[in-house]
């Protein structure tokens, strides 16, 4: 029994069709009629009638085999369509945003998202509304643990749950590891969602997002856009130091400064330099402070860097002054705790002075 090359439901029909015409025309019962008689006739006969009712099961069959064959291409065609209609629901849309903050968090932190969900950032249907009417996506940022399925990640399944509010990174967490979580931030974000800005900022800062977006606008038009609180530190050669730089000969002498640089509580690139991250990232090198790994990734490039104080201003008085005088800052937090100090229990009191007028978020043209 031969088995069709072709997969082609029409052409197997087809060959099926030649072959019982085939099977009609040769077989002539007056010319396989032998010149006997009698007992040989009859059992000649017999054979005839044998061979035609193998021949007709074997066309039978055939049909069978090519109706199987038609029915499993249909089905396959139809699981592939599945597939593809899964594949499509799960792949973010590509509508165009203004901007995607990255709220950098870690296992620990759940009272610190708690106390920014309470304050500045939008939850539930504002929070979708600020994404389609605004072009603002929101999320906090955070890796796995180096084991899979622990205590740790469950907690962070459960919150995703909960408020659905995280960006899930193939990461694993760890202090030491900020760098790299920096570069997978920003490629991971730049793949799912095509916006003109990207931010990253610590869960332990306050941020007005209408200030945030009217001061992005600013630098739309702007190619390869660098934006934040510049500085230029010393490189701390000594061990055992906070914000130790192991590979301080990288920088010059011992005593140097480092190059010019965003501080890493709040910054943004445009989309043109997150892709440039996003496709470099295997090759661009680490250093101990992710503030200072993202400014030497930039050296050499043809980008602009944009010092703006709005976006590090101090917690009240500095912040509450500056928006009675009509100047909203667009993050603050205290210098000396690289953050706002004791944000959980502090963070209420720096929005309820510090946070801009919430129709101006949903009244501003962005």
């Amino acid at each position: 029994m031969w088995i069709v090359p072709m997969a082609n439901g029409v052409a197997l029909r087809s060959t099926i069709s030649e072959r019982m015409e085939l099977k009609s025309e040769s077989y002539d019962p007056k010319l396989a009629r032998p010149e006997t008689s009698g007992v040989r006739t009859e059992e000649f006969s017999r054979s005839q009638l044998s061979i035609q009712t193998l021949a007709k099961s074997i066309l039978n069959l055939e049909k069978k085999l090519a109706a199987l064959t038609i029915g499993r291409e249909s089905a396959s065609n139809e699981s592939r369509d599945v597939v593809k209609e899964k594949d499509a629901e799960q792949q973010p849309s590509k509508r165009k945003y203004l901007v995607v903050v990255g709220i950098n968090t870690a296992f620990t932190s759940k009272k610190r998202r708690d106390s920014v969900r309470a304050t500045w950032m939008p939850q539930g249907d504002k929070r979708k509304k600020l994404e389609e009417e605004k072009g603002i996506v929101i999320r906090f940022v955070i890796g796995r643990s180096e084991s899979p399925g622990s205590l740790l990640d469950k907690s962070i399944d459960e919150e995703e749950r909960e408020h659905g509010d995280f960006l899930r990174l193939n990461h694993i967490e760890g202090y030491l590891e900020l760098s790299a979580k920096t570069k997978t931030y920003f490629a991971t974000a730049v793949s799912m969602w095509d916006a003109e800005f990207y931010v990253k900022v610590d869960d332990d800062i306050h941020v007005n997002l209408a200030a945030l977006g009217t001061t992005l606008v600013g630098h739309r038009k702007k190619p390869r856009v660098y934006i934040g609180c510049m500085k230029s530190g010393p490189v701390l050669s000594k061990k055992g130091v906070k914000y130790h730089e192991p590979e301080y000969l990288r920088f010059g002498d011992e005593g140097n400064l480092y190059f010019r640089h965003a501080t890493g509580q709040l910054y943004g690139i445009s989309k043109d330099l997150a892709t440039y991250i996003s496709q470099n990232q295997d090759v661009l090198h680490k250093y101990a402070n992710e503030d200072v790994s993202l400014g030497s990734w930039f050296i050499g490039l043809d980008v602009e860097q944009v010092d703006d104080r709005k976006l590090c201003c101090g917690t009240p008085p500095d912040c509450e002054t500056k928006a009675l005088g009509g100047e909203v800052c667009v993050a603050s937090f205290d210098w000396k705790c690289s953050g706002i100090c004791n944000s959980v229990e502090r963070m209420s009191e720096v929005h309820q002075k510090c946070a801009e007028n919430e129709t101006s978020l949903w009244s501003g043209s962005f």
